[in-house]
């Protein structure tokens, strides 16, 4: 079975579900596949359908928790234990603070440490009460996170979301459209509830914030489905004029289609990028549509040979980003030496460029000094330097991720990167650091190594801002579901360093929420089956984030925090 999945032969892995005469291997196998979220059409077989769609994973994990008595709700404050941070208390004078970012890090600390249980102290009791302590677009998450909270729970998870569909706000109304997505999120229904509640909110005349969330929503609840009627009612978006919404729609589209190599779901991202005028070119929404065209060919590798060559007509700086995120999903998991290579040439390129750029920049203020007449033109000159600059930034920082998305599926590669990260570190430009912890936290998911956790707790302290923020997140991930004690304590320590840093203290306490996932029975890990299998589903979910944090200070620091889901 782990073969067939390999080579992803929907045929083949039916033949080999069907093979073995013992129900009980065939229920086994059946398991196998709803983990995987490879969903296969059988008839006469509503037993093993069933256990393929997930139905009873809610039943079956509250089993497991009630076995394992963890069915006692946990609040936030369970989790950050402030009375061992003594530098906060003593700058907060012994009373919390009741600020919107704090309850908008206590909002998803809360759906993560609960999620799945069905109950928690803050959503599920009063709900209304906390969430207009948020404002705007925190809402938005505040809301959502009881989808987490009542994950895979269809039937009575939708009852309770229900009544924030008809709210008068229309941040909270997004926010429930997107928590009935998370609820949703890897089980399948033949009634196809997400279809009916979402499909409705995506015309032009709907605010924006409730699109995204609709957007979203279907996105995560049928990612890696190849759902030809979500595909269908995701498409139209991609026309809208709002770039936010094209964006979130060609993410939800690539997730849907992750690793099909749809045709129709290529061409209409590819037509989107090239026809996106210049000025968007720089916005962080478009690394959104080239990933989602990435996803398309996830796992992939030579399969995306023909849409390499359809991008080389993007100008310049923007073809090769296209380019270089494409190839890192079609390779994801290869452990292919040759790309890990050519991403490290690609990161190592700025480094030689950077000094005689700063030479040219010299030489051509001093003639602006002397020639005044014509100082207009070389404005115009150096602005479009420096969007070349800034976009050869990003450039690096995605082959500096494509380099951990490689490398993740073997456990020497992963040593070998581990060591090609302490070189990046040293040596790289601030848009490398930035993307290296990044990278480490995608190489070693829910696998927290004391050399990763080392590396990732010094960069934490960094001057840098998105640096640290990412290195504090990138803990969180590499630490997500396992308690680990020592990261715990950790993260308490950097609760207290940061007291005073609103923007550094909101991602630890995120962190603090990845570390304690489902208090301690979900992992975020890709690999399965003895890390010989990938989850591309996972993967893309994973991947979104990290190519988000990417431009940290737009996306979890500023108003798209939503993507945390």
């Amino acid at each position: 079975m782990r073969v067939a999945l390999q080579l992803n032969d929907t045929k083949l892995i039916e033949d080999v579900l069907m093979s073995p005469k013992d129900p009980v291997v065939r229920k086994q196998l059946a398991y196998i596949l709803g983990r995987q979220q490879v969903l296969i059409n059988l008839d006469n077989e509503d037993e093993l359908t069933e256990i393929i769609s997930n139905t009873n994973l809610n039943t079956q994990f509250l089993a497991l928790a009630r076995e394992l008595d963890i069915m006692e709700p946990k609040t936030p404050e369970d989790i950050y234990k402030t009375h061992l941070e003594p530098t906060q208390r003593a700058h907060l004078g012994g009373a919390p603070v009741d600020s919107h970012k704090a309850n908008l890090a206590s909002s998803f600390v809360n759906g993560l440490v609960n999620a799945g249980f069905g109950e928690d102290k803050l959503l599920t009791t009063d709900g209304n009460a906390w969430i207009q302590k948020h404002k705007e677009g925190g809402m938005m998450s505040a809301t959502a996170a009881l989808g987490l909270v009542l994950l895979w729970d269809v039937d009575s998870g939708l009852t309770h979301i229900d009544k924030y569909l008809y709210s008068n706000d229309d941040w909270v109304k997004s926010g429930a459209l997107l928590a009935c997505g998370i609820v949703n999120s890897g089980v399948k229904n033949d009634c196809d509830p997400a279809i009916a509640l979402l499909g409705d909110h995506l015309e032009s005349s709907k605010p924006l914030c409730v699109r995204v969330g609709a957007l979203l929503g279907l996105g995560i609840a049928y990612a890696g489905s190849d759902n030809s009627t979500v595909l269908e009612l995701l498409t139209p978006s991609l026309s809208q004029p709002q770039f936010e919404v094209q964006a979130i729609a060609a993410l939800s589209m690539g997730m849907v289609a992750v690793g099909t190599c749809n045709d129709s779901v290529m061409t209409s991202l590819l037509q989107l990028l090239m026809e996106m005028p210049p000025d968007k070119l720089a916005d962080h929404n478009a690394r959104f549509i080239e990933l989602a065209l990435g996803l398309v060919y996830l796992g992939k590798q030579d399969y995306c040979d023909t849409v390499l060559e359809a991008l080389k007509v993007l100008p310049e700086p923007h073809q090769s980003e296209a380019s270089t995120m494409l190839e890192i999903c079609a390779f994801a998991g290869t452990g292919n030496v040759l790309k890990v290579q050519s991403l490290l040439h690609l990161c190592s390129e700025h480094s030689e460029t950077a000094d005689p750029a700063k030479d040219k920049e010299k030489d051509s203020a001093s003639k602006t000094s002397t020639a005044t007449g014509k100082s207009d033109a070389k404005d115009g000159k150096d602005s479009e330097k420096a969007t070349k600059e800034v976009k050869r930034d990003v450039l690096h920082s995605i082959a500096t991720v494509g380099i951990g998305l490689v490398a993740m599926g073997e456990s020497i590669g992963g040593e070998m990167s581990h060591r090609m990260f302490g070189h990046l570190l040293r040596y790289g430009e601030p848009s490398v650091k930035r993307a290296v912890p990044l990278a480490l936290a995608l190489v070693s998911t829910s696998n927290p190594q004391l050399s990763v956790l080392d590396t990732l707790s010094k960069f934490s302290h960094d001057a840098d801002k998105e640096t640290a923020c990412n290195s504090i997140l990138s803990l969180g991930l590499v630490g997500a579901g396992t308690n680990n004690a020592r990261l715990a304590a950790n993260l308490r320590q950097l609760a207290g360093y940061y007291a005073k840093e609103p923007q550094q203290l909101f991602m630890v306490r995120l962190a603090q929420g990845l570390l304690h996932l489902g208090k301690g029975t979900m992992t975020l890990s890709p690999y399965q089956c003895d890390q010989s299998q990938l989850n591309r589903v996972s993967l893309s979910g994973i991947l979104s984030l990290l190519i988000a944090c990417i431009d940290v200070k737009s996306t979890i620091l500023g108003k798209s925090h939503y993507l945390m889901y």
